[in-house]
């Protein structure tokens, strides 16, 4: 009987030093190296557990068995493959997508849609419209509106994370709209080097300089920007709609706005359409507070960023024909007695003829900015022009003649730079400024697809940053003004009670 109980200890002491594993080959090295390596991994398997209050026993651990010396392959587990309708519909929205692009939006297909430029840039700013709106349809708007669909319908309302679903589709169509940059390349020569010891001079491809500096650059804004949005999940500030009252918000909204403080309220924005941020009674806790202003200053570099390279890329767009027929022959016509008188003077300034002018609304702010760009262009056009007939014009005998030229041209410059340095004071003190009527027209003419995805995304990014501000800046003011009004209804309790 001992010998008996004896084997049985052994044979329990064997099945319990079992181990699972994973046979990768037919050969005994490789059987022991797989047992081996796989020993440490399953000792932390953990039996499933069970009720202590079962009628039943604990049923013993069931194990493998062991075939020829060898332990049985466990096959790893299969990972789900994705549905084969969302693979279908997937494909079916690409084709949508590229059936636009190829037809120029013309879906009479009858050749009168736009170039592809204009196209590719149409879909970038579309597509941002629908990731940041309130509104699930399609929107159909013309062309000629299209370049302004992501400041009106894809305007930020809230800070919070993105949907899932948007954001997948933004990531999804963007890199199918993107991915035309990979084929756009320079050529350039090159030596190759043959078996026979010959060296041959070769063209070669490589990325276009501008796409392949700017863009991953425009990505990696795209990402910091969407992982900001993704800080504001369970935060202690929330938004209400504006035809709902509640306790406190009227007297906030109606609380002067103070130069000083840098910062506009939501109601004088003007945006009724946007949700009114509330606040706890007390106000954001420092740590929230603090993590506002630093979002504040990241935001603030991606928006500066994104405003760089899309100023870069149109200025590197040439200014179409129709623009310049378009504009009037004077500049005073083209700026208006007011405009004209200053920036002629003797003594110009333009920090206070900034402060002089009336721009209440962002209209007449862009009104202004349109007629400021146009006399830039005219005096600029009549400078060369002059220029080249001065260059011309060599006889001694038009002395009188020359000297006039040159007379005509110095102050055409000089007033083509004031000009311009008056349009660059009013693009900072107004960043959020829409596009200008030249910008618009350098978009729908320009013909370069390089060009256009650059522009067209830089401005994506551009909104979406300048819009974030905004609503951090109406987050931070409600917030300023709930810890002001609740001060004061310290004070006068406080008072009261004394």
């Amino acid at each position: 009987m001992a010998s008996i109980s004896s084997e049985e200890d052994d044979h329990d002491q064997r099945m319990e030093s079992y181990s699972l594993s994973a046979d990768v080959s037919e050969s005994e090295s490789c059987s022991a190296l797989s047992y081996d390596s796989l020993l440490a991994s399953t000792s932390s398997l953990t039996a499933p557990e069970f009720h202590s209050n079962s009628d039943f026993p604990l049923p013993p651990p069931i194990m493998l068995p062991v075939v020829g010396g060898r332990h049985v392959l466990i096959p790893p587990s299969v990972p789900e493959k994705p549905d084969t309708l969302d693979i279908i519909s997937e494909v079916a929205l690409m084709k949508e997508r590229f059936a636009k692009l190829l037809l120029g939006e013309d879906m009479s297909g009858g050749g009168q849609g736009v170039g592809t430029a204009l196209a590719i840039s149409n879909a970038i700013t579309n597509l941002s419209g629908l990731l940041f709106s309130q509104f699930t349809g399609p929107l159909m708007l013309p062309s000629e509106f299209i370049s302004i669909v992501a400041t009106v319908f894809g305007e930020l309302w809230k800070l919070e994370p993105l949907a899932p679903q948007k954001r997948s589709m933004w990531l999804r169509e963007k890199e199918w709209l993107l991915c035309v940059s990979d084929s756009i390349v320079e050529l350039i020569p090159s030596s190759q080097e043959f078996p026979g010891g010959r060296t041959l001079e070769v063209m070669v491809t490589q990325p276009r300089p501008d796409l392949y500096i700017n863009l991953p650059a425009l990505k990696k804004l795209d990402a910091m920007l969407i992982s900001i949005l993704d800080g504001f999940c369970d935060s202690e500030f929330y938004y209400v709609d504006r035809g709902i009252v509640v306790d406190g918000g009227e007297h906030i909204e109606a609380r002067p706005w103070s130069p000083s403080s840098g910062r506009r309220s939501v109601r004088l924005e003007e945006k009724w359409w946007l949700p009114f941020p509330k606040v706890p009674n007390k106000g954001l806790s420092e740590d929230t507070r603090k993590r506002l202003q630093q979002c504040r200053e990241c935001a603030n570099q991606i928006f500066k960023a994104a405003v760089a390279i899309n100023n870069s890329v149109l200025a590197e767009m040439e200014v179409p024909n129709a623009y310049l027929e378009s504009l009037p022959k004077g500049g005073k016509t083209c700026l208006g007695d007011t405009l004209y008188r200053y920036i002629t003077a003797d003594q110009f300034s333009p920090e206070c003829l900034l402060d002089y002018l009336e721009m209440s609304s962002e209209y007449t702010t862009l009104d202004i900015a349109n007629r400021i760009e146009a006399a830039v262009h005219i005096w600029r056009h009549r400078y060369f022009k002059r220029h080249l007939t001065r260059a011309k014009s060599g006889r001694p005998s038009w002395g009188g003649t020359v000297k006039a030229l040159v007379g005509d041209t110095e102050k055409s410059k000089l007033l083509a730079k004031r000009a311009e340095t008056l349009l660059q004071n009013l693009k900072l003190q107004f960043p959020g400024l829409p596009q200008t009527a030249l910008d618009i027209n350098k978009i729908q003419h320009n013909k370069d697809v390089g060009k256009s995805i650059l522009e067209s995304y830089s401005r994506v990014m551009e909104s979406l940053a300048f819009n974030l501000l905004a609503r951090i800046d109406d987050l931070l003011y409600v917030d300023d003004a709930t810890k002001q009004r609740a001060a004061e209804e310290l004070v006068s309790m406080l008072g009261s009670t004394t």
